[in-house]
C-alpha cells in the first residue's frame, strides 16, 4: 500500500533551490513493514519520479525486485528497503537498531541543536538556550553574512557557553573566502566546517584540510562515498538522500574504516524515517552528536514521536522494528492510497 501524505513546517525550510513550507511524501507498506519516502529538491528525486517509483515497487514480485524498480530514486529506494527492515525485526521481535548493529546498539545518542543565521546577540541568546536544554553541541548556519561577521559570531558563542561548536556553510564560500574562513574558525575552534565549498569541489576541500577538520554533507549527492571519503574529516549521512538505511549504515562503516567521523541526521523527514535514523545512529559504536532533533521543525506529524529529545540526547525505541505506530486510513494533507 502506498499513502501519500503533507506536513506544514514551523517555518520555511531554505533549500539551493527555494525555500520549502512543507513536507510531502509516501508511506510504504508491505508484508508488515512501514517505510517513508520524502523527497527534496536537490537532494533527491522530484515528488513525481517518487511515486512513480514506489508504484513499481509495489508490484514487483518480491522485495530484491521492489529495490531494484527505484535504484535510481533515493527517496523511493528508502522507503522500500525501510519497509522490507522493519518487517524483518518485526518477524523477529528485534528492534531496527538491533537488527542493524553487529553488537550491542545504544539505547540513546547525543544530538545536536541547530542554530539559523542571525545576529550576534540573537545567536549567543539561541545557543545559551540550547545549552539550558542539554545539548553539547550546536550547530551554527554560516556562509549568509561576512566571513568576519560569522567568525564573530562563533567566537560569541563559544565565550558564552561551554558548547562544541560546528559550522555549517552549505556550499556557499569562494575558495579564497572558505580558506580565510577555515583557518579563522580553526582558531576559535569550531569542532569542525560543514560544506564550505560547492559539493563538486572535493580537490577544494582536500586542500582546506589541516587549518580546521572539514565535513561533506552536499557533496555526497554529486560523488561516490569513497571518493568524498578521501577529501574529509566527517561525512553527513542522510539516509534519505543515499538511498535507505541500509546504505547508510554502509556509508558509516566505510567512514569509520577510513578514519572519517560518521553523522548521522535527517531531511526534515516525518516520523518513520527520523526515527529509523535514530536507529542507524544507534547501531554506529561510539558516534558523536547527530542531526536528528529535527522534529520540532514540523508543525504536525505522522504519528506521535516514539523517539523524544531529552538533555541532549534521543531516545532509542526497543519495541519491534522501529517503532513508529501510524495509524490507518487518510494521513495530513494526503489521500488513502496514492
Amino acid at each position: 500500500m502506498i499513502r501519500s501524505f503533507a506536513l506544514p513546517l514551523a517555518d520555511p525550510l531554505a533549500t539551493a533551490r527555494g525555500a520549502v513550507d512543507r513536507r510531502e511524501g509516501f508511506l510504504f507498506q508491505r508484508d508488515g513493514g512501514l517505510g517513508e519516502a520524502t523527497p527534496l529538491p536537490g537532494w533527491t528525486e522530484s515528488l513525481r519520479a517518487c511515486e512513480r517509483a514506489l508504484g513499481d515497487a509495489e508490484r514487483a514480485d518480491d522485495w530484491p525486485d521492489a529495490l531494484d524498480a527505484c535504484e535510481d530514486a533515493p527517496a523511493a529506494r528508502h522507503a522500500v528497503s525501510l519497509a522490507g527492515l522493519d518487517a524483518s525485526a518485526r518477524d523477529a521481535d528485534e528492534s531496527l537498531a538491533d537488527a542493524l548493529a553487529d553488537g550491542d546498539p545504544a539505547d540513546a545518542v547525543p544530538v545536536n541543536a541547530t542554530v539559523g543565521d542571525a545576529s550576534v546577540e540573537e545567536t549567543v541568546a539561541a545557543a545559551e538556550r540550547a545549552a539550558d536544554e542539554g545539548f553539547g553541541t550546536v550547530k551554527l548556519k554560516v556562509g549568509a553574512r561576512e566571513v568576519s561577521a560569522d567568525v564573530e559570531r562563533v567566537q560569541a558563542v563559544r565565550d558564552a557557553t561551554d558548547l562544541a561548536v560546528r559550522a555549517d556553510a552549505n556550499g556557499a564560500w569562494t575558495r579564497e573566502q572558505a580558506h580565510d574562513a577555515c583557518y579563522a574558525l580553526g582558531h576559535v575552534g569550531v569542532e569542525y566546517v560543514e560544506q564550505p565549498l560547492p559539493a563538486h569541489d572535493l580537490a577544494g576541500h582536500a586542500d582546506l584540510r589541516g587549518s580546521v577538520d572539514v565535513a561533506l554533507d552536499e557533496s555526497l549527492t554529486e560523488y561516490p562515498v569513497a571518493d568524498v571519503l578521501t577529501a574529509a574529516d566527517a561525512v553527513v549521512l542522510k539516509p534519505m538522500a543515499l538511498g535507505g538505511v541500509d546504505r547508510a549504515r554502509d556509508a558509516a562503516l566505510a567512514a569509520r574504516e577510513a578514519g572519517v567521523e560518521p553523522v548521522v541526521t535527517t531531511t526534515v523527514d516525518a516520523a518513520v524515517a527520523r526515527t529509523a535514523a535514530v536507529h542507524l545512529a544507534a547501531s554506529v559504536p561510539d558516534v558523536g552528536a547527530c542531526g536528528l532533533a529535527t522534529a520540532r521543525f514540523l508543525e504536525t506529524d505522522l504519528a506521535a514521536d516514539p523517539a523524544p529529545v531529552a538533555d541532549g540526547r534521543v531516545r532509542v525505541p526497543d519495541g519491534p522494528g522501529h517503532g513508529v505506530d501510524v495509524a490507518s486510513g487518510g494521513l495530513p494533507g494526503g489521500t488513502t492510497d496514492a
